[in-house]
């Protein structure tokens, strides 16, 4: 299948998620995190905090929540000959429990390789605060066989 190079500077629909203390706990715990601060509201205090703070690569996680997949199909990609490819994180501002951040998504790039026989889809994201302060750069590349 053949994807359409189009489809490079589209946008996705912008969306909100929530930073939830239980989930952030939850991540730590999956990725074997053992800092007290990604736990312990009173650790992360004492650390300078004013909430726990977000685990590292915890973003991506919130990326999968974009509620609109239409754009997927828009593109051709096929849930089922997808492989997730590579993520990076460029952080520019720290974020907390029950921080409100704005996802805001574009189709950066889609190239082939081997003939065809591999498509790579990049993403590229920015995540705000409720202020407005810019949290970090997200990069992700899916690869369609």
């Amino acid at each position: 299948m053949t994807l359409d190079e189009k489809h490079i500077g589209m946008k996705l629909p912008v969306y909100t998620a929530t930073a939830d203390a239980w989930r952030l706990r939850f991540f730590a715990k999956a990725t074997g995190e053992t800092n007290p601060v990604y736990f312990d509201e009173a650790a992360a205090h004492d650390a300078g905090y004013p909430g726990l703070p977000l685990p590292p690569t915890f973003l991506f996680s919130l990326e999968f929540e974009q509620p609109s997949t239409a754009w997927r199909d828009a593109i051709g990609i096929e849930p089922s000959r997808i492989l997730h490819g590579e993520q990076s994180f460029t952080y520019h501002h720290m974020a907390f429990a029950g921080d409100v951040l704005r996802f805001e998504s574009r189709i950066a790039d889609i190239y082939d390789k081997k003939n065809g026989a591999l498509w790579f889809i990049v993403r590229e994201t920015r995540v705000g605060n409720a202020c407005g302060e810019h949290v970090a750069d997200l990069r992700s590349v899916i690869v369609q066989r």
